[in-house]
């Protein structure tokens, strides 16, 4: 999945698979998680944000199923 970067002391990088609604986040340790069922606008919102982490923490940490696959 290809990610974008974005601005972010927690966060390198953020991807989206459409067909899964699959939400990929490499954090700055290194370790990349994928969320599961999460809607487009979420991502498009959590590029968007003013604080990266912020948003995450509060929209997408806790609401949605995860696994580590780096």
């Amino acid at each position: 999945m290809r990610r974008k970067s974005v601005s972010s002391s927690a966060i390198a990088s953020a991807g989206y698979a459409v067909k899964t609604s699959t939400l990929e986040i490499e954090f700055v340790s290194g370790r990349i998680y994928q969320y599961f069922d999460v809607e487009r606008a979420t991502y498009d919102a959590l590029l968007k944000a003013s604080s990266v982490g912020t948003f995450f923490n509060a929209h997408i940490k806790e609401e949605h199923a995860c696994v580590r696959v780096a």
